[in-house]
């Protein structure tokens, strides 16, 4: 007998909670660096580009929870949750800093940058839908390890471990919203009248914030001047008139990494849900992705949007298909009303991240889990790329606070001893590296070394164009080096290692 798979259940809110923090946590980046960075006037951030921002993230979360509720009528099954979904925060950055940034610095004329950031965004979306057709072949020939080991090594850096430190940071605010979560989540306690924890860790949080002198009123009063109301309107006219030469193919050499990147991204997802006992399929994924963020560029916002890391972790809080609609309709909602920024003034994200934090704990357990133990070193070697990035993210933010940059420490001792060099490479397409580090290790592993020498080869080739590894400082930034043969001491060491794994089928046992 098929079980009920009801619209919402309770826990959907704790759901809730944690993707719509992580979500406005996109949006108020969006606000900032668009403002702030690239001179936008506010009217472009707040009239055009978070009302269509919203509408893609609505068509996400509306899909996405539709596609669990189909898998839950066709495996009889009550415990389907549905893909967290929302603004792709590699996509972000990388098209503000490398696509709308420079177009903005070059002609100081915010109506073009944002022009071609959405066009980055089309682009984007339409080599996602092309490149939907290849990713269960892609999931097929890559070691589970390798997909989930990735994941992992983003959860517990950028997720865990950065919001651990807000945690740490302000610990008479954050430290109870936290205990209540960990009582919740691990030792499974139901709380009084049966309200999910979520809700008393934001409802708690936000009293002590107030209670204890943490807000500014005034911000609140301020962000509270922004509010009217905002309603997208289509720009696929101002998409078409950048639809050609020079802007067609001057960015090319962002918008494809970044598409690759998205594409990995959500078949490491894909294959997260599947391990946590969730099958989608992956072509409709990918495919859903690059419709919602056609709909981002025909209304105007540059920021493609993704299947959101963190499945598994929604689903152990007994999240279903209901809290990706509710996160559909408040981002909407606060979107609509130009009201981003006084949510965040009422509401401290100190109150909700702890459900992020154990979200980040939650899918690096996973890895582990998901996978035969005799690859958990895989796993393990699959971490450090990130803890790479993570490192290189912290010393960026260092030297700033200092006044120095990397481009200055680049020819002195600092950046030899300290192994900054080794760190700033193996950041480069490190969401790359710990599939192909992680994927060689699973087949050493298994004696299967045919296929490690393949990898070592991807490896190679990557190095060779500059997909991974090669870089140059510009500031205290990092910027993706691409061409003919800018990596070839990598390409060399990967060549290197593919001959040994090569021959290694006659070395003695």
């Amino acid at each position: 007998m098929t079980q009920k798979f009801p619209l919402f259940v309770k826990q959907d809110w704790d759901g809730f909670f944690g993707l719509a923090i992580d979500n406005l946590i996109q949006l108020l980046l969006i606000v900032i660096l668009c403002i702030d960075i690239c001179g936008f006037p506010p009217e472009l951030v707040f009239g055009k580009i978070l009302p269509a921002a919203a509408l893609s993230i609505l068509f996400g979360n509306i899909y996405y929870s539709w596609q669990a509720h189909q898998l839950a009528k066709k495996t009889g099954r009550s415990d389907i949750c549905a893909h967290p979904y929302g603004i792709n925060t590699v996509s972000l950055f990388g098209f503000v800093f490398f696509v709308i940034l420079p177009v903005y610095q070059q002609t100081k004329d915010s109506n073009l940058a944002w022009r071609v950031g959405v066009l980055a965004c089309f682009l984007s979306a339409l080599i996602e839908i092309a490149l939907s057709f290849f990713g269960a072949w892609i999931r097929k020939v890559t070691p589970r390890a390798a997909l989930l080991s990735a994941l992992a090594g983003i959860a517990i850096t950028f997720i865990a471990m950065d919001f651990a430190f807000k945690t740490f940071a302000r610990p008479v605010l954050a430290f109870v919203p936290l205990f209540i979560i960990l009582l919740t989540y691990f030792a499974k306690k139901r709380l009084p009248f049966g309200i999910p924890g979520g809700f008393y860790a934001v409802t708690i949080g936000t009293i002590i914030a107030w209670a204890g002198g943490f807000m500014d009123a005034s911000k609140v009063s301020s962000a509270a001047s922004e509010l009217g109301f905002f309603f997208p309107s289509p720009a696929v006219t101002d998409l078409w008139s950048v639809l050609k030469p020079p802007y067609l193919y001057s960015y090319l050499s962002i918008i494809i990494p970044m598409a690759l990147f998205n594409v990995i991204g959500s078949l490491q997802n894909v294959e997260s849900a599947e391990a946590a006992g969730d099958s989608y399929p992956t072509r409709n994924c990918l495919i859903a992705n690059g419709i919602g963020s056609v709909v981002a560029s025909f209304l105007g916002s540059p920021f493609p949007t993704t299947i959101y890391i963190g499945h598994p972790g929604w689903k152990e809080l007994g999240a279903r298909a209901g809290y990706s609609v509710l996160n559909g309709i408040f981002i909407t909602l606060i979107c609509f009303l130009g009201a981003v920024r006084l949510v965040l003034a009422v509401m401290p994200l100190e109150a909700g991240i702890a459900i992020v934090l154990w979200i980040g704990i939650i899918i690096t357990a996973q890895a582990y889990q998901a996978t035969p133990a005799r690859h958990a070193p895989a796993v393990a070697i699959g971490l450090v790329p990130a803890l790479a990035a993570w490192g290189l993210m912290l010393i960026q933010g260092t030297l700033s606070e200092v006044g120095a940059t990397l481009a200055q420490i680049g020819d002195q001792n600092f950046i030899q001893t300290y192994s900054v060099k080794g760190i700033v490479a193996l950041n480069q397409g490190f969401i790359f590296t710990s599939m192909i580090w992680a994927a060689i290790s699973v087949f050493l592993i298994e004696h299967q070394f045919n296929k490690a020498v393949y990898w070592a080869l991807v490896a190679a080739v990557l190095s060779f164009f500059g997909v991974i590894h090669a870089y140059t400082l510009s500031g205290n930034d990092v910027l993706t080096h691409y061409g003919w043969a800018v990596g070839i001491p990598y390409a060399v060491g990967y060549l290197g290692g593919a001959f040994l794994f090569f021959i290694a089928r006659y070395f003695r046992p």
